[in-house]
């Protein structure tokens, strides 16, 4: 046997060096696919840290709205106060003046206060929407007339801030917002049991208001579900018949890959540009009314369309092709083979597609700002054509209000937002779970 030939430099053999050289190079590619590795999960941990400072901020801010301040007034229906004639009617209960019950409950807690501005201070501790409550009370049940009660009414929106920790009261008192007078006031009914914290109703049932303490999101709620529900009802059918034709049966030709290429463009313009399109068209044209969850849904309808056609496709291709080659070999027609076998195999992959494209629809601000749906809007829609609201907007509009409570109230309508937008996703996962079969 001849003897193996060493290198001269390394004295090794030639399959020892090739041995060492792929050695070196699997090390070196080992190297390389750890640092990847730790490239890709630096990326996942920094992006995990921001979302998690992101809901820690929404978090800390908005979680006290479900709690408000509330405080105690032994109110006396008083006939006199309240301005009655001797056998009042409901429409005579619904004109009374119920703020001067609440004027003369909050003085009876501090009968030494003097003075028109001490006292316009001192009425200032309730909030203005006390006397819509004792009004509403007074015409459900008119036998309250003459008589006494002890209720738990709304606290101003400054007290309210300055119970949960808001407003900081070592503050200066000209940067405060709330007197030290006003401090007084507020430690001397907390002593007495007569403020507290309790669940707050108001912000999950009543609709938008200039006082923070009355303002809620159910009107926004309402608008956002009402614009969806038109959103769903067209895009969804129009964007499968739409998906189905040109996957199935449309011809492959320079129509089609002009219509399949403006389809993918419209996918990525900017919403604002179908709102501009909504009021030149829905608005101006057709003379639909402004700010209503018909026109919103329109608007949302032509910008989910090219997300519900791209998702439908993709489930549309990925039905396999024995499917239909089996369909068509027992004499089913082109139509019936999409149809009956075809069409129930990709819908769980549309449906996705669809919530997904809603659960966007739901997020977006831009285009509903170009159709009026920025309006303040107080009353819950009632219908279609009402004006009305939704939740993106209504963030937008609490965010731009001056008042402190209205950052609270800002949070919370994330947090509900947000609520939305995960149930939505989840709804998307478990209907893929439960549907989606495996070829």
């Amino acid at each position: 046997m001849s003897e193996p030939i060493l290198s001269p430099d390394t004295g090794e053999t030639a399959a020892e060096r090739t041995r060492r050289l792929v050695e070196r190079g699997l090390r070196r590619r080992y190297r390389a696919e750890r640092r990847f590795q730790a490239y890709g999960i630096a990326a996942i941990s920094i992006g995990l840290l921001f979302i998690g400072l992101l809901f820690t901020s929404i978090l800390s801010s908005g979680w006290t709205i479900f709690t408000q301040t509330y405080v105690q007034l032994d109110i006396e229906y008083s006939p006199e106060e309240l301005g009655l004639p001797e056998n009042p009617t409901v429409e005579d209960l619904g004109l009374a003046d119920y703020q001067a019950l609440v004027r003369v409950a909050i003085r009876e807690r501090f009968p030494d206060v003097e003075g028109r501005a001490n006292l316009r201070e001192l009425y200032g501790l309730v909030s203005s929407g006390a006397q819509f409550e004792l009004r509403d009370r007074a015409m459900a049940k008119p036998s309250l007339i003459g008589k006494r009660e002890t209720l738990w009414v709304p606290a101003d929106d400054r007290v309210d801030q300055l119970v949960k920790g808001k407003i900081d009261r070592e503050e200066p008192e000209d940067r405060r917002g709330v007197s030290d007078q006003a401090v007084a006031w507020i430690d001397a009914l907390t002593a007495d049991g007569r403020l507290e914290r309790r669940f707050n109703r108001t912000f999950f049932t009543t609709g938008d208001s200039r006082e923070p303490e009355q303002a809620g999101v159910w009107g926004a709620v309402v608008g956002s579900f009402l614009t969806l529900v038109v959103t769903l009802l067209l895009s969804f059918p129009i964007g499968v018949a739409a998906a189905v034709y040109l996957e199935e049966f449309a011809p492959k030709n320079r129509i089609t890959d002009f219509i399949e290429v403006n389809i993918n463009n419209l996918a990525a313009v900017p919403s604002i540009v179908f709102g501009l399109l909504g009021l030149a068209v829905f608005i101006q044209l057709f003379g639909l009314p402004r700010s209503a969850p018909l026109v919103g849904g329109l608007v949302l309808t032509l910008m989910t369309l090219p997300t519900i056609i791209i998702a439908s496709r993709a489930a549309l291709k990925g039905v396999p092709p024995s499917i239909r080659e089996a369909a068509l070999g027992m004499g089913a027609s082109e139509v019936q083979t999409v149809a009956h076998h075809v069409l129930p195999r990709a819908m769980p992959g549309m449906l996705t597609g669809a919530i997904i494209g809603m659960a966007r629809a739901l997020g977006e601000s831009a285009p509903l700002l170009m159709i009026g749906m920025v309006a303040f809007i107080v009353d819950i829609p009632g219908g279609f054509r009402d004006p009305s609201t939704v939740l993106p907007v209504q963030v937008y509009l609490w965010a731009d209000s001056p008042e402190r409570a209205f950052l609270e109230r800002t949070s919370g309508a994330i947090l509900v937002l947000l609520g939305f937008l995960l149930l939505m996703n989840a709804t998307a996962v478990v209907l893929r779970q439960r549907f989606e079969r495996r070829w």
